[in-house]
């Protein structure tokens, strides 16, 4: 047992531990988005049309949140960028718990998807910039368990919060949220050297990016994954509370995904080593399609249970490679604006999956499910197109031979 904790934690700095014990605090309050789509319709008198729209705000703010601490991070420091985007957060967090009309929530939830999503890229560099090359690995590895373990804390409390008030639930995700600051203010000092220019601030780095094909490809597939996924926090719940089921029987399916993805994710990658990538995430969406697709016929709390442990199987899968992919194909000077374009995928999918997926249950009813199901299997059908292309292009890369689309940066961005 101390090999393996050696292994699996050891040699990480102490403002690494800050920032992860930042973000378990950030994400077991991370509740209030979870159940907005049931407060609009339960509380609000939203129908599940005009909720997911709202919702769908959300990630709109994502989308400009992402790119704007992705450059904040880089030109204002990683520290100032956390402590100011989060003390937004708590503000807009407190204005939803009072806010009654729908544009009014509206406009606070697209400013909360700003600030929630800003921190992303400065976690990320924060970290990149404190830990060693070669322990990152495990660092991102304990990072992602810390998200689910808060998660999955987080949709245990928020079932009982919701159960008791709607507005409670924002004031408390709040007051974590505050905490978060103060840890960051107390022990994270700023980790990004003075006089340091990134080449990810660039503007010539970015047409980089958004010029690498065999990338964005790459990108197009997991905004696929995620508008699928997403469903879990958006449309299932609607279909959940139109089955008859409660609060507290969503936030006991949630907390399944984020317990399993705890208890089993670090044994995850034993499971497919040898495995070429393109078949593991054809696989994922395999099962995230039997899964989405076992909702049609769903309507008790144990067979959404049986459906999320499906689908849940299919995200653990996916969660190595596509982290490995990303790595790969992005060169190294240009790694954090990669990043940066590869997390737009989660909120594009925050604002699309309940702007669609709201009016699509509405007017489809459970035929809705099958439908996710088939973009699943559309998309284990891409990726094994794109996979063969993917491996030519980081076997030229590794051999150090030129390849096409291969993400030059120009001498003038470098």
């Amino acid at each position: 047992m101390r090999s393996w904790l050696r292994s699996t934690a050891g040699g990480l700095p102490a403002t690494y531990w800050y920032l992860w014990t930042g973000i378990l605090i950030n994400r077991v309050g991370g509740f209030a988005v979870l159940f907005l789509s049931l407060y609009l319709t339960a509380r609000r008198g939203a129908s599940p049309a005009v909720a997911g729209l709202i919702v769908g705000t959300y990630g709109i703010g994502g989308v400009v949140g992402t790119l704007a601490g992705g450059v904040l991070a880089d030109r204002w420091g990683r520290r100032r960028t956390l402590l100011w985007s989060h003390l937004a957060c708590v503000l807009f967090l407190a204005g939803l718990a009072v806010a009654a009309d729908l544009r009014v929530i509206a406009a606070l939830c697209a400013l909360l998807g700003v600030v929630q999503s800003a921190p992303s890229p400065a976690f990320v560099a924060a970290i990149i910039d404190v830990v060693p090359a070669g322990r990152r690995s495990r660092a991102f590895n304990l990072q992602f368990w810390a998200f689910n373990l808060g998660t999955a804390g987080a949709s245990l409390l928020a079932g009982v919060l919701a159960s008791w008030s709607y507005v409670g639930l924002f004031l408390i995700d709040a007051a974590t949220t505050l905490t978060t600051v103060l840890v960051i203010a107390w022990k994270v000092p700023e980790t990004l050297k003075r006089g340091v220019v990134h080449v990810g601030a660039t503007g010539r780095g970015l047409r980089t990016v958004f010029n690498d094909r065999i990338f964005l490809a790459f990108v197009g597939l997991t905004l696929m994954q995620a508008l699928i996924y997403s469903q879990t926090n958006t449309i299932v719940p609607l279909a959940m509370r139109a089955d008859g089921l409660g609060p507290s029987a969503y936030g006991v399916v949630v907390a399944l995904g984020g317990i399993m993805i705890v208890l089993g994710q670090l044994f995850v990658p034993r499971l497919i080593d040898g495995h070429r990538k393109d078949r593991v995430l054809a696989a994922s969406m395999v099962a995230m399609a039997a899964g989405f697709a076992s909702l049609s016929v769903a309507s008790h709390e144990w067979a959404y249970l049986g459906a999320a442990a499906i689908w849940t199987v299919g995200s653990m899968l996916a969660a190595p490679p596509n982290a490995e992919i990303n790595a790969e194909l992005a060169p190294a000077v240009l790694r954090g604006r990669y990043q940066a374009v590869f997390f737009l995928t989660f909120p594009a999918a925050a604002f699309l999956a309940p702007t669609m997926g709201g009016a699509s249950l509405q007017f489809f009813g459970n035929t809705h499910w099958l439908l996710v199901a088939a973009l699943a299997l559309a998309a284990a059908v891409l990726h094994l197109v794109a996979g063969p292309r993917r491996e030519r292009r980081v076997a030229a890369a590794n051999a150090g031979r030129p390849a096409n689309n291969a993400g030059k940066v120009p001498d003038s961005a470098a």
